[in-house]
């Protein structure tokens, strides 16, 4: 990152993901339809310092690992007797973007959980696994190549510490599920279905290999 995006994402005046942590805030105390409990009825923003920094968990009622995402849309449809988010939507790119927020400079720390291993496994499958027509991994470039050039970028190590993140090239926010479209697109690979399970256990993988880093959201990159 060069020194100006490094201040832009240290500013909050300057920050543009600042936008979204706003409207994640009014979301987050405001009811989503008459009769429903606001967030802000069950949670305090105390008890969510720090929750994003221990996502995706396990979800015993369905039996399987959900990301931060699915958790708030779980919430919605379980306690608020309403529809879930689009994902890549303005509202749950908010909330999330509120709630990291919340977690910035959280130790990154996936729960211990036995329950999660297999995810876990598979997270490191796919990242480690040559996909699309091009052949390559996520581990060539982020593991392999970490700190070389690709193009006019250099690779980084494919963190995923400040999701979801202001990158500069797209103009806009976007989750960690945008850049994993974008890569595995590259790849000339088939993206992964949003919200789908090879999504949650990349995901999952990823927030392990970056224990204990801080969580930064919202983040601004290139």
């Amino acid at each position: 990152m060069a020194p100006e995006t490094r201040a832009m994402q240290a500013d909050d005046t300057a920050n543009p993901g600042m936008l979204w942590v706003q409207d994640g805030a009014e979301l987050f105390a405001r009811a989503p339809s008459p009769g429903a409990p606001a967030c802000a009825g069950c949670h305090t923003e105390a008890s969510l310092q720090g929750v994003t920094a221990r996502y995706p968990a396990w979800d015993a009622a369905t039996g399987r690992p959900v990301d931060i995402e699915g958790r708030i849309d779980l919430c919605r449809t379980r306690y608020q007797g309403t529809t879930p988010l689009a994902r890549e939507g303005r509202d749950l790119l908010a909330l999330t973007a509120y709630l990291g927020h919340l977690s910035r400079g959280s130790a990154i720390a996936p729960p211990d959980d036995a329950r999660l291993a297999p995810a876990r496994a598979e997270g490191r499958r796919l990242f480690t696994t040559p996909m699309g027509q091009l052949g390559f991994s996520c581990a060539a470039c982020h593991d392999e190549n970490r700190g070389r050039r690709l193009g006019a970028a250099t690779i980084p190590q494919g963190h995923p510490t400040g999701y979801p993140l202001y990158r500069l090239e797209w103009q806009d926010l976007g989750s960690l599920e945008r850049r994993f479209r974008n890569c595995l697109t590259g790849m000339r690979a088939e993206p992964f279905t949003p919200g789908s399970a090879e999504a949650v256990a990349l995901t999952l993988y990823l927030m392990q290999r970056a224990a204990p880093l801080a969580v930064e959201t919202p983040a601004v990159r290139p």
